[in-house]
């Protein structure tokens, strides 16, 4: 069964960085391509930004310059360092495979 953990969410200022994580298990890994996505309170779920199994990376236009996605394979893990975080940055964020997320972790920006 696929399992995806993320972390590292929070409440941070306009301006401020976060760095989210994700470990997955329950599947090949290393040869996954890899996604986040996030929901804003009340609305539908975007697509932030993906890395491909190759370590190729791809990202919305509205985080593209503040946001990098990254992986380490010997982790099983994928990680999003968010900076220059603005409101709108304010949603849930969830690491996914093949559209499978799980519980997700919750960023806010505020001031």
């Amino acid at each position: 069964q696929v399992q995806l953990v993320e972390s590292g969410g929070g409440s941070v200022q306009p301006g401020g960085s976060l760095r989210l994580s994700c470990v997955a298990s329950g599947f090949p890994f290393s040869s996954s391509h890899i996604a986040w996505v996030r929901q804003p309170p009340g609305k539908g779920l975007e697509w932030v930004s993906t890395i491909r199994n190759s370590g190729s990376t791809l990202y919305t236009a509205s985080v593209k310059g503040r946001f990098t996605i990254s992986r380490d394979n010997a982790k099983n893990s994928v990680y999003l360092q968010m900076n220059d975080l603005k409101p709108e940055d304010t949603a849930t964020y969830y690491c996914t495979k093949d559209g499978v997320r799980r519980q997700g972790t919750q960023v806010t920006v505020s001031s």
